[in-house]
């Protein structure tokens, strides 16, 4: 099916998955505010909006530029191995209210055209909020930190997907909240997306709200 531009409409949307499928930043907040507590250093959630989209490792060195000491490699390492273990506890409470508005619906439509479905996250907890949101039947791949070794802006997480669906980049879009996550979709030669805080984005090539206000399907697939 052919768009009124002529080329072919797209083959696969690959998702972001928190802050855009599911929300788990109360449980991200959460565990980072207890390390920062523990180390004394600083931290709120205005604080929390800085690791949006950025690798844990990322998100430690953030922590860090405020502390009162400095950190070696392996003490850094320590913190990022006890964010993510407060993190996994957290994430034992987390059920399907955990779902963003328009989430299933959008999966639902998308599904019926045909268009193949996936996940970009740079998290290597992905498989496991997927699994507890009810979610993980929803995808045809799963691309996460598992898959890569550098993240968002970075494209590999994307183009992982994209290889995983057997797609090509161009014939997929990318769907954001985080401005990291937007560069990294056009540096992969996808169409971004930004949703929530992305679509204030100036990059962002189509901008949502949420996804439940997404009426028409050829604004996303071409």
């Amino acid at each position: 099916m052919a768009s009124g531009s002529g080329r072919t409409r797209r083959k696969a949307v690959i998702f972001d998955l928190d802050g855009v499928l599911a929300t788990t930043d109360e449980q991200h907040y959460r565990a980072w505010k207890a390390i920062a507590d523990r180390e004394g250093i600083a931290f709120d959630r205005r604080s929390n909006e800085a690791f949006r989209g950025v690798s844990r490792m990322a998100c430690v060195e953030i922590l860090v530029r405020d502390a009162a000491r400095t950190y070696g490699p392996a003490e850094k390492e320590e913190l990022a191995r006890a964010k993510n273990e407060l993190y996994r506890s957290l994430l034992e409470g987390l059920g399907p209210e955990a779902v963003l508005p328009g989430v299933a619906g959008l999966l639902a439509r998308l599904r019926a055209e045909g268009i193949l479905l996936a996940v970009g996250s740079s998290s290597r907890n992905a498989k496991l909020i997927l699994e507890r949101t009810g979610l993980a039947g929803s995808f045809d791949a799963v691309a996460d930190g598992e898959d890569i070794s550098r993240s968002k802006p970075d494209p590999e997480v994307f183009l992982a997907a994209a290889r995983k669906l057997g797609v090509e980049p161009g014939d997929c879009a990318v769907v954001e909240d985080a401005e990291a996550g937007i560069d990294a979709a056009l540096a992969a030669g996808m169409l971004a997306v930004g949703v929530g805080p992305a679509s204030r984005y100036a990059k962002s090539q189509l901008r949502l709200e949420g996804l439940d206000g997404l009426e028409d399907l050829s604004l996303l697939l071409g």
